[in-house]
């Protein structure tokens, strides 16, 4: 009698089986079986065991564990809703060239290393000013 009660199919899982015959008939050879299948193939795998469903709907079982394993995977590790990004500190010594040149033919290039820019703008200044 327990053997017997194992071998009866619960209703879902054979509506599932249902569909996958119906689609591995109307199929065209060697195509793929769509995600909407899988999906439903998962739902049961969890509901009534990976074994089982594998054996009913005619699947591999480690192709079917491998996409109940990646269901449970993302429901443990949710995108979190809000992420901190900082910027990255700022530099203190700085590095640049700069040129300076007058009308006249005047012309002053220097190099900068960590020089603060109200220090530029007075070089800058003083060499128009011409002092």
């Amino acid at each position: 009698m327990v053997g017997r009660k194992h071998r009866e199919i619960p209703a879902s899982l054979a509506r599932g089986r249902d569909r996958f015959e119906a689609w591995r008939g109307a199929r065209k050879t060697r195509t793929r079986i769509p995600d909407q299948l899988w999906n439903l193939a998962v739902k049961l795998a969890v509901a009534h065991g990976l074994n089982r469903t594998a054996a009913v709907l005619k699947l591999g079982y480690y192709s079917l564990k491998e996409r109940v394993e990646a269901k449970n995977a993302a429901a443990a590790s949710p995108i979190p809703a809000f992420v901190e990004v900082s910027p990255p500190p700022m530099a203190a010594a700085g590095e640049c060239v700069v040129e300076f040149e007058d009308g006249a033919g005047a012309c002053m290039r220097i190099s900068l290393r960590g020089c603060d820019v109200p220090d530029l703008v007075a070089l800058g200044r003083s060499f128009w000013s011409g002092e």
